[in-house]
């Protein structure tokens, strides 16, 4: 069990989550909630980024971490576009050059920092997994965050 330090960014929050084993992240889901952070963790596969992009906005829809507004689903948004191309290392394509990613999602949403003043209300995604030729074998570890007001 990883404990927390109470002023957690909600960057390092949102990699915690996504980097965590799986099962044990309710524990770590806990101790954001009473950081003040909400939290999500999902999954998604595929070839085509902009499978990878709906996967993460329904599941913050669905998960009332975000609205209908357009400000908060812009800062959405932006947030997996900041994750999705440093996990591509500023290459961004999936599909037509023949990369697939398997990955694990988080979003954070709360303060930057879970015990300072208030700046306003801010969105985390990170992304990690899998990337690489649609072969067995042939991928490796990628990892990307990114972040933006609301």
């Amino acid at each position: 069990m990883i404990n927390l330090d109470r002023n957690i960014s909600i960057g390092k929050m949102a990699v915690l989550l996504v980097m965590y084993p799986g099962g044990a992240e309710d524990s770590l889901c806990k101790q954001g909630q009473e950081c003040g952070y909400r939290l999500l963790r999902g999954k998604v596969g595929s070839m085509d980024s902009a499978k990878i992009f709906a996967a993460v906005e329904t599941a913050a829809k669905k998960e009332g971490l975000i609205d209908q507004r357009y400000r908060e689903e812009h800062a959405l948004y932006h947030s997996v576009l900041e994750a999705y191309s440093g996990m591509c290392r500023g290459q961004d394509g999936l599909g037509a050059i023949l990369r697939s990613a398997g990955l694990l999602f988080s979003i954070v949403r709360g303060k930057r920092l879970s015990d300072k003043g208030d700046d306003g209300e801010w969105i985390s995604v990170a992304l990690y997994g899998n990337m690489g030729a649609p072969i067995k074998g042939y991928e490796h570890e990628v990892l990307g965050l990114g972040m933006n007001p609301i």
